[in-house]
């Protein structure tokens, strides 16, 4: 589903989004701030839309997609008007954020259209396609005095954020192992399997949590070697990486290693931190500290928590643009993450050893 600009056209109807404003449903105090959510896949319907219906000081007012049949879904179920191009929904909105949910290819359009109008943009994974465009998304966002967030959903779910807490126990740690891998039948499928479209394959897409993870726990390596794979489907045709193995190091002398691929199930998603004095093991909705040896020392467990993680998230961006909090995931801190992909693709290019800290 891509809300392109070149689908020009009307929204799905002038009559029906004139009476969607009209509706008592919308007419809220205008304190709250006004919300349109661009691109209605997956991570909207599954992430954003219960997360908004979650978050106080906030009103959905517009959606945005190419796809006539899901804003018409959408627009019965939220009252609002739907738009089959972005432009001309910041034109005839009067909005304080946008929710951006589009191809990695969109973005740059979207957040260039925010800016020119000062609005707010919270923005899915990746921060853009290429550290090059990265480092020139910042600047229009700086100029234009937004705040812009990337979706980064583990930092607002205690299982992650226990992680340092039980790390400080188990004495020096010197090893990382990490992994982040799912069964995708037809890698080449939809726009993800080009580069073109994607900026890349695992590394970019799904793997920027994981890069996300190692830079917010342990700081951006010095070193990175990667080897990627587009081999997984010899009877399919594309070039964005299924499969990745990088291997990353810091000069502290703590190292590791990172897997990730779009092929290999069944889906799994976990850190180990190795320590003199034990291991530290995340996963998805579980957090062990253990022996060396693999004894349990203690465990925290939580079920069905990403609905809550991602209206924390929008309630913590309420506040980033109020200024009561630091924006955490903002454009610069995004060039870090970028540097580490771009570094991950140039190993893999050249088939040599980069320092991230060099690109940036």
């Amino acid at each position: 589903m891509r809300p392109l600009e070149t689908k020009i056209g009307q929204t799905v109807a002038d009559a029906d989004a004139t009476a969607w404003r009209t509706t008592p449903f919308i007419l809220k105090q205008r304190t709250l701030l006004r919300i349109a959510l661009v691109g209605l896949g997956r991570q909207a319907l599954e992430d954003h839309l219960p997360g908004l219906s979650t978050t106080d000081g906030v009103e959905l007012v517009a959606i945005c997609d190419e796809n006539p049949e899901a804003l018409r879904e959408l627009q019965s179920r939220h009252y609002v008007p739907g738009y089959r191009n972005f432009r001309q929904m910041f034109d005839s909105e009067q909005l304080d954020l946008v929710v951006v949910c589009v191809p990695h290819d969109i973005g740059r359009a979207v957040i260039e259209a925010a800016a020119e109008r000062h609005v707010h943009v919270l923005k899915e994974k990746p921060f853009a396609i290429t550290l090059s465009e990265a480092k020139g998304l910042a600047a229009i966002c700086e100029e234009a005095g937004i705040q812009l967030m990337v979706t980064l959903q583990r930092r607002f779910n205690p299982i992650y954020t226990s992680f340092t807490q039980l790390a400080d126990q188990i004495g020096t740690p010197f090893a990382i192992d990490a992994r982040y891998t799912l069964h995708v039948d037809d890698p080449s499928d939809g726009w993800r399997g080009s580069t073109a479209t994607a900026g890349g394959g695992c590394v970019i897409d799904m793997g920027y949590h994981l890069v996300d993870l190692i830079l917010w726990y342990f700081g951006l390596p010095d070193r990175i070697t990667a080897d990627l794979s587009v081999g997984a489907r010899p009877d399919r045709t594309y070039d964005a990486e299924d499969t990745a193995l990088i291997h990353f190091a810091y000069d502290s002398g703590l190292y590791g290693s990172l897997l990730l691929s779009r092929f290999i199930g069944p889906k799994t998603e976990e850190i180990r931190l190795i320590g003199s004095k034990g291991i530290v093991h995340l996963e998805r909705g579980r957090l062990r500290r253990l022996t060396n040896s693999g004894e349990v020392v203690e465990s925290l467990i939580r079920e069905q928590g990403w609905p809550s993680a991602a209206a924390s998230q929008i309630d913590y961006f309420r506040h980033v643009i109020d200024g009561r909090r630091p924006n955490l995931s903002g454009p610069q801190e995004n060039l870090a993450h970028m540097s580490f992909v771009a570094a991950c693709y140039e190993s893999a290019r050249t088939r040599t050893t980069i320092d991230p800290k060099e690109l940036l």
